[in-house]
């Protein structure tokens, strides 16, 4: 049996921001987003050290910075390395989480400074971390997509 996610015609799908699936758990529930940044299959994916470097980048944003920081779960790069996954807690829609993807777009493209949790301690590759690519990436996302966001790239395609 497939799981939801591989249902997806990945060649129709745009690079937005989509509701991949909303899972119960106890008596609430978490909502996991697509946050597709590379149109599958017809654009290169990031590369790792831009990826990983993302991760860091987005995962310190949304846990520490950002209004819904109570909220979030989980924030992690997609093995196709053609976007994210955020979890938050509760329902949530795809318009709702939106202004927030994009100010941790926003953070990244404009973030100066070591990248946080890139040391030898902290971090199983750290040496394997490309602050440039990773802002390239998220000014890339924010202006293409972020700023111009439409019902076609909230809502999995048909």
């Amino acid at each position: 049996m497939k799981i939801a996610s591989f249902t997806v015609d990945h060649n129709k799908l745009k690079r937005g921001i989509y509701v991949s699936r909303i899972d119960p758990v106890g008596e609430s529930c978490v909502t996991t987003f697509d946050v597709r940044l590379k149109r599958p299959n017809s654009e290169p994916p990031m590369d790792i050290p831009a990826i990983h470097t993302l991760e860091h980048l987005l995962a310190t944003y949304m846990r520490n910075i950002s209004t819904l920081k109570d909220d979030v779960v989980y924030v992690g790069p997609m093995g196709c390395r053609t976007g994210f996954y955020f979890i938050f807690k509760g329902e949530c829609t795809s318009a709702y989480i939106a202004p927030f993807i994009k100010e941790a777009f926003e953070y990244v493209a404009s973030y100066e400074g070591e990248i946080p949790g890139a040391t030898e301690p902290e971090c199983g590759n750290y040496l394997d971390h490309n602050l440039v690519n990773a802002k390239w990436e998220a000014k890339k996302y924010l202006e293409e997509v972020l700023l111009n966001l439409d019902e076609s790239r909230l809502n999995y395609p048909d």
